[in-house]
């Protein structure tokens, strides 16, 4: 049996969808949540930086494997790429659900910035969100790029796959390294 493209589009755009849906709800907090350990509050972050860290590792393999004629290597790596990257998005959507919303800057931690805050985070806020905009943009964006990618390297149509790769390879690099900055730059201003 084979899958028509059409149907393989419509999948992908459906678990796009999805996905998207699920983390703007979950974000706005309007669902009751469970009452949950600060500890694990604290460790979610860190976990998904961790994720998105070894995934950026992965990937960079995945294409020294593939340069270097090494397939099997490359699909083994991609795989364990996106299982991590799957763990990081369930991690992630549980601790936008769970934990309130933190703020650059907000050292208090009473929701807003007050002009002694402002001036003590400086321009560098500025930098972090020009950094998490871009990621949290892109990253909406890379979900149907990478599965779409998938299914072409694992249907073995390499030049369809390379077609996708060469858009999806940085855009997935570049928000599994701006996960990793994102986390160092808000951690500081955690208080769950």
């Amino acid at each position: 049996m084979t899958i028509s493209d059409k149907f393989i589009f419509r999948f992908v755009a459906g678990i796009s969808v999805f996905v998207f849906v699920v983390v703007v709800i979950l974000s706005m907090k309007v669902l009751p949540k469970p009452h949950v350990s600060s500890e694990l509050l604290y460790f979610l972050p860190k976990l998904n930086a961790i994720l998105n860290g070894s995934c950026s590792v992965l990937l960079l393999l995945s294409l020294y494997f593939i340069t270097h004629g090494k397939v099997v290597l490359h699909k083994r790596t991609n795989i364990l790429a996106f299982t991590l990257s799957s763990l990081f998005l369930v991690s992630y959507i549980l601790f936008h659900w769970l934990a309130p919303e933190t703020r650059f800057g907000d050292l208090n931690a009473d929701g807003s910035l007050s002009p002694e805050e402002k001036s003590a985070a400086g321009n560098i806020r500025y930098v972090y969100y020009v950094i998490l905009i871009t990621h949290i943009i892109l990253a909406a964006g890379v979900l149907p790029l990478i599965l779409l990618s998938f299914y072409r390297g694992l249907q073995m149509q390499i030049a369809k796959h390379k077609k996708l790769v060469r858009w999806t390879f940085p855009i997935w690099l570049y928000v599994t390294i701006t996960g990793v900055i994102v986390y160092m730059m808000i951690a500081p201003y955690y208080n769950f």
